[in-house]
């Protein structure tokens, strides 16, 4: 399944891209979020292609309207699609935007693909065989989250959606450790630095959906990290509600993050 599944991230990254090299227009959706004919033709090359490679298991997308709750929460396993996460990036066309593909099962992302049109790159999770990869023009290599070292250490921040609570909670941050690197990223990127083994937190203190982050999720458990609601407990997907409560994602869980993070304002 894994090679089919980034085939049909390769095929959306291209149907995006083609779009990405024109003059598009971008329309503002009902959330005030930005939406282009890119994120359609993702969203259309993506559902066919799931529909075809597993007929029998439901898709959500953030371009089609979901069942009602009633139905979902009878669901054991589905697809969670953001065709292109991070618009705003696309627009700006700074290369930090996404395809994302998660297979949840029991509330859970098992299995992600996270794609990157403007850098070549595919991340790929699979939490059952504990092993990650990332995909690009030198071929596949493993991931691995890092070890805490020293007492130091790099946040991913979103590069636009910071808030009054983020900011006070980053310089807190700088009174708990001697040396604080802000790292700055658009759309599900920032989970994926984390599998990769390039930054060690992500706070996120601000609104995200589900299929935002599931899976970028997926990819980050699967190399070694964890993402966590605020009380530690797990995040859960197919929710009434889509959008997630604020969040943790940390490379190393086996650091003493209680003992070090100052409390969330």
């Amino acid at each position: 399944m894994d090679g089919a599944l980034i085939e049909i991230v390769e095929a959306a990254g291209s149907a995006i891209l083609e779009v990405y090299g024109s003059a598009f227009e971008v329309e503002t959706k009902a959330d005030d979020s930005p939406l282009t004919e890119a994120d359609r033709h993702a969203h259309r090359v993506i559902v066919d292609g799931l529909q075809t490679l597993t007929p029998d298991v439901p898709i959500v997308s953030e371009e089609s309207e979901p069942p009602p709750y009633d139905e979902r929460r009878r669901w054991r396993r589905y697809w969670l699609v953001d065709p292109l996460d991070g618009t705003k990036e696309f627009v700006d066309r700074n290369g930090e935007f996404t395809v994302n593909i998660a297979l949840i099962d029991r509330a859970e992302p098992v299995l992600g693909v996270v794609g990157v049109p403007a850098q070549g790159k595919i991340y790929l999770g699979d939490r059952a065989r504990r092993e990650a990869w990332r995909h690009d023009e030198l071929g596949r290599a493993p991931l691995h989250t890092r070890a805490m070292r020293g007492d130091g250490v790099a946040v991913v921040a979103s590069r636009r959606h910071g808030t009054v609570r983020l900011d006070r909670y980053l310089r807190a941050l700088e009174g708990n450790f001697s040396r604080v690197e802000r790292v700055h990223l658009g759309s599900s990127l920032k989970l994926c630095v984390l599998a990769e083994g390039a930054a060690d937190l992500y706070p996120r203190l601000g609104p995200t959906s589900e299929w935002d982050i599931a899976a970028a999720h997926a990819v980050l458990a699967a190399a070694g990290g964890a993402v966590t609601q605020l009380d530690g407990t797990p995040m859960r997907y197919n929710k009434e509600s889509f959008l997630n409560p604020d969040f943790l994602a940390v490379a190393d869980p086996t650091y003493a993050w209680n003992d070090s993070l100052p409390p969330v304002p």
